[in-house]
Formats: C-alpha cells, sequence, structure tokens
C-alpha cells in the first residue's frame, strides 16, 4: 500500500464525512422542523418514543445528532428524562439504515436490476439530477432534495474510493496479523470506540469498517467486538454537548453511555459463553459490508428490546451517577426560559427560529402587560406596585432583546433556507419593536410619576378622551400579537386602519388641549403632562404597525413598505372601510365646549 492509497482513503473518508453531512442537512431543511415538533409532542409511551428515535435516525442519518438534540430538549425543559430514554433506544437502530445502504455495494449477479441496485450505479445517477436541480431550480424545497441527492453521491462516491484504496491490504501478511488483535474483545472495542470518537460518527467509522472489508481480510471475530465499540464511541457527542447544561440534560448523555456500555457487556458475555460451548464455526470466517450490517443491526435491535423494560432502572442509574446537592432546587426564574435559547438548536434552524418565535411571543406579552398597567397608572390612580412591576417588565424585556439577538445573529450565520432567513430577519425587527413599546411603557411612568408628585389631575373630559385613545392602542396591540404569534396575515391587514384612527384621535385630542388650554380649564404644566402621555400612546401604535409590516414582508419577498401603505390607503372602500368602522368604535365623547 503506496502514500497514494494512503492520500486516497483519508480523501474518500472527507468524501464520506462530507456527504453524510450535506445529506443530513438537506434532509433537516426538508423536514423544516417538523421532526423537532414530534419530539416535544412526544408521550411517556416507552415503545413509542422508541419508534419515534428510530424513525428521525433513520432521517437524519446520525444518532448523535438525534442524541445532541435530546440532550438540548431535556435541558430547555422541553422533554422530561423519562421520555428521552425511549429516543435514545430507537436512535441506536435507526442508526443501521445506513450501514445496510452501504451494503448494496456488495450486490453480485449480472442482471441490470441488480446492477442498477448497486450504489455505485444509481448514485451518478442521482448526482446529476441532484446537481440539475441545484442549478436551475429556485424553489428552496427542491433545492434541499437536490442536497440529498449531491450528499448521498458523494457519500457513495467517498466509499468506494475508500474501498479501492484499501484493497491492496489484502495482499499485506501485516495487516491481516494487526486485525487478529482485535478478536481480542477488549482490545475490539476499544479500538471500535476510539475511532468513532474520533470522527464523531458511529454510521461513518461502520463505513470504514465496511470498506475495509472489501479486502477479505476481516474476520468475524475481530468484527463484532469492533461494531460494539462503535456504538459506546459514538456517546462521545453526546457528552461533549451535555457540558454546562443543567443535570438532567448531562443525564441524557449518561444514559446514552450506559445503555451502549450495558448492551456491549451483555452482547459480549452471551455470545462468547455460547461459543465456548457450541462453538460458532463462523467466528473465523471472513465477514463482508452486509454481514457487518446484520450483525450492528442484531445488537442495537436486541440491546434495545432487552433494556426497553429497564427504563425506570436506567434513569435511576443517571441520578446516581449525576447526583443533585442537598437542598438544590431549580430556581424558576427568567433565566429558566432563556434555556430555549440552546446551542445544540443551531443545528436544526427551522427548530430554532420556532423556539425563537416563542420567547418573542412572552417577551411581547410582558411589553403588552407593561402598557396595560402604565395606562392605568396614567389615566386613573397612581399606584407604586404598578410602577415598580413596570420597571422589573423593562429589565426583563431588555434581558429578552439581548439574548435573542444574540442568538438570532448566531442562527442567521447557519445556512438557512430562504423561509427561515426571512423568518429571523423578521423576529430582530420585532424584538426591538417590543423593546421599544417597553420603553414607552416607562416613559409613561415618569408622566404618572409627575402627575403624582406634582399633584395634578385631567379635567373629566380630558380622561374620558384619554381613555379612548388607550382603548383603540390596547386593541392595536392585541391584535398585531395575536398576527405575530399566529402568523396572521388577515389579521395584519387590520393594524395599519387602526393605527391611522390612532394618529388622527390624537390630533384630534391636541386640538382640544389647545382650546381647554385658551379657556383656562387646563394648565401649561398639565398640558406637557397630557401631551407626553398622548406621544408616548401613538408611538406603541406606530411599533404595532411595524410589526405588521414586518410580518407581512416575510411572506412578500419583493415587499415595499412604502408602497404597501400607499397601496392600502388607495384601496378604496376595504382600507376606508375598516377606517371608518374603529373611527366610529373609538369616537370621542362630545366636546363639552
Amino acid at each position: 500500500m503506496t502514500i497514494f492509497n494512503v492520500l486516497t482513503l483519508i480523501g474518500g473518508l472527507a468524501m464520506f464525512l462530507y456527504g453524510m453531512n450535506v445529506m443530513g442537512n438537506g434532509l433537516e431543511k426538508l423536514a423544516g422542523g417538523k421532526l423537532e415538533k414530534i419530539f416535544e409532542r412526544l408521550t411517556s409511551n416507552p415503545i413509542k418514543a422508541m419508534l419515534l428515535g428510530l424513525s428521525v435516525t433513520a432521517v437524519i442519518q446520525s444518532s448523535s445528532a438525534t442524541t445532541v438534540m435530546l440532550v438540548g430538549f431535556v435541558n430547555a425543559g422541553i422533554m422530561k428524562l423519562h421520555s428521552a430514554i425511549g429516543v435514545i433506544m430507537g436512535a441506536n437502530i435507526g442508526t443501521t439504515v445506513t450501514a445496510w445502504i452501504l451494503s448494496l455495494s456488495g450486490l453480485n449477479g449480472d442482471s441490470f436490476i441488480i446492477n442498477m441496485l448497486k450504489p455505485s450505479s444509481f448514485s451518478p445517477i442521482l448526482a446529476i439530477i441532484g446537481v440539475a436541480m441545484l442549478t436551475f431550480s429556485k424553489n428552496d424545497k427542491k433545492k434541499d432534495i437536490a442536497s440529498i441527492l449531491v450528499g448521498f453521491a458523494v457519500l457513495m462516491f467517498g466509499m468506494d474510493s475508500m474501498s479501492g484504496a484499501v484493497a491492496p491490504l489484502k495482499d499485506v501478511p501485516e495487516f491481516a496479523e494487526v486485525l487478529l488483535w482485535f478478536k481480542n474483545p477488549i482490545l475490539g472495542v476499544l479500538a471500535g470506540a476510539l475511532l468513532t470518537a474520533i470522527i464523531q460518527s458511529s454510521s461513518a467509522s461502520v463505513g470504514i469498517l465496511q470498506a475495509l472489508s472489501a479486502t477479505g481480510a476481516i474476520t468475524f471475530g475481530s468484527a463484532l467486538p469492533i461494531i460494539l465499540g462503535q456504538n459506546i464511541g459514538t456517546c462521545v457527542t453526546a457528552l461533549l454537548s451535555s457540558i454546562g447544561t443543567s443535570k438532567n440534560a448531562k443525564r441524557v448523555a449518561v444514559v446514552h453511555l450506559y445503555f451502549n456500555i450495558i448492551g456491549t457487556l451483555l452482547f459480549l458475555t452471551v455470545f462468547y459463553l455460547l461459543n465456548a460451548f457450541i462453538g460458532f464455526s463462523f467466528v473465523d470466517g471472513v465477514v463482508g459490508a452486509k454481514e457487518i450490517a446484520i450483525v450492528h443491526t442484531i445488537f442495537n435491535l436486541s440491546t434495545s428490546i432487552i433494556l426497553l423494560p429497564f427504563i425506570k432502572v436506567l434513569e435511576k442509574l443517571a441520578y446516581l451517577t449525576v447526583k443533585d446537592k442537598e437542598g438544590e432546587e431549580n430556581k424558576n426564574n427568567i433565566e429558566e426560559q432563556f434555556k430555549l435559547l440552546d446551542e445544540r438548536f443551531l443545528q436544526s434552524p427551522s427548530f430554532a427560529v420556532e423556539k425563537c418565535r416563542e420567547l418573542t411571543n412572552r417577551m411581547g406579552e410582558i411589553a403588552k402587560e407593561s402598557i396595560d398597567m402604565a395606562m392605568s397608572i396614567c389615566v386613573d390612580k397612581y399606584d407604586k406596585e404598578k410602577a415598580e412591576q413596570i420597571a422589573a417588565n423593562e429589565a426583563a424585556v431588555d434581558l429578552y432583546e439581548d439574548r435573542l439577538g444574540t442568538y438570532l445573529v448566531k442562527l442567521s450565520s447557519r445556512d438557512l433556507s430562504a423561509k427561515d432567513s426571512q423568518s429571523v430577519s423578521t423576529i430582530l425587527h420585532v424584538i426591538g419593536d417590543f423593546e421599544r413599546i417597553s420603553d414607552h411603557a416607562m416613559n409613561m411612568v415618569s408622566v404618572a410619576e409627575e402627575k403624582q408628585q406634582k399633584d395634578l389631575n385631567f379635567t373629566s373630559q380630558a380622561t374620558a378622551e384619554v381613555k379612548v385613545m388607550c382603548s383603540a392602542v390596547r386593541d392595536v396591540l392585541d391584535i398585531a400579537m395575536e398576527a405575530f404569534e399566529k402568523h396572521d396575515l388577515e389579521l395584519a391587514t387590520r393594524v395599519e386602519p387602526l393605527e391611522e384612527v390612532v394618529d388622527k384621535i390624537r390630533t384630534k385630542l391636541k386640538n382640544r388641549h389647545v382650546k381647554r388650554l385658551q379657556t383656562g380649564e387646563c394648565t401649561i404644566e398639565m398640558g406637557f403632562v397630557f401631551s407626553d402621555l398622548l406621544t408616548n400612546l401613538e408611538r406603541v401604535s406606530d411599533h404595532c404597525s411595524n410589526i405588521a409590516v414586518c410580518l407581512i414582508q416575510e411572506n412578500d419577498e419583493s415587499f415595499d413598505v412604502h408602497e404597501y401603505v400607499q397601496m392600502l390607503k388607495n384601496s378604496g372602500e376595504g382600507f376606508d372601510g375598516q377606517v371608518k368602522r374603529y373611527s366610529e368604535k373609538y369616537a370621542l365623547p362630545a366636546k363639552e365646549f
């Protein structure tokens, strides 16, 4: 085996890993976060959990990715440890799909159908189709499908390159001698675990073993412990991912490790005991890619079935390993909510976007609560407790903006679909608007405090008028928030007409205020307070308009804000009709002068 064979082997491995990554990313984008949402709705039924783990891992082609996802879910409080264990078992079975696909290269026969079933035959066709779709298609879903096809073709080309590179080893006696070392179960398990830990993928390490099997020098006796060790090595990814997480999240990674260690010990013990008494004739027989896939599947399937009834035992073992400190309690504060912004979810952008939306909705609710309280203490009676709560809400909203903004910037640097990219842009704008709405609530607190300190009071007429404007602002805020939360474009189009009505109310109130100043009903000092209140209420309405515009823009790439507003105002009966209805709903009380 020459240096060029080694370079080809390394290059083949690089292509194999890259192809697997491209294919997995394509599948993830095509799923659009749906797989993760299924995890969220997972019940405590262990069989259903195992089937879900199997299905999801078979799709994304990585048990490590599934387990890392689980660590994130448990860390964020989305899933309980008990439910995650069943998914881990299913994930181990699902990862065997890759080995079966790779084993197709070993099909023998001269018929056209058998030859076409070989990856070396159909993968170039898939590559051509995939490249053509990537080149000429503008549709995101078609591009995702193309990525899957190209990724698979690159993966198979890498596999063929590795097989070709190691082929000369069959004539090297030293290679056969080295492989004999792995008949020792301990050395075999350690070798498999180390290889998988280095490349962070059991599917890839099994693929390497399948490529080496093409030399005809690997026996069943040496392959078995290596395969079992590969399952242990894949736990390293989840263990690394659990660093810095909650104790329950660490327990997920620990359960994954225990599951594979216990399974390996059971399998090896039973196999070697039976071999000692019965004497399996196939132990010294040569294995191929298909036999490796069979062993890989039997191990993971049998281990999952045997340990499925002992989920509670595995859970208890995890608790004994990762213990809670005496008197330690989970703090119920705002930091707990930010666990949804888990770094692991960045690997699943569509899901991460949904989590950001959830937190943005919570941020909006806090800002809305502040506005409601601010209206109350400005128009009705001043309440110190409410003022303090608004200040606390403002600090929380600022924290939301900081954490969400930082996370969304990280998310935007990922390979996002056009839809997810637009969603990230929308959320970034919306969190800015919610933060400004909260700021206006604080400004209104200053208005209320000035009224309180200087013992200023609005006239009964001014109070009645401001209450009308407050109701309109409260309505426009409710509509904008509901439109964002439900992604309802029809609701979003109702914001602009109401925002215009709020603007008109403000103008009318200012004119009426001038009249009161002229008649001496109101002082100039009171006038400044009144004007500040109206300005802040009107600005809240403006930010609601921004939210609605961003939501509509998210669904129309060619959207222009100025054109949209102009179009609405020129749309005639539709827009004018809504303005008229809102004007009637929020009609000002008759003047007393």
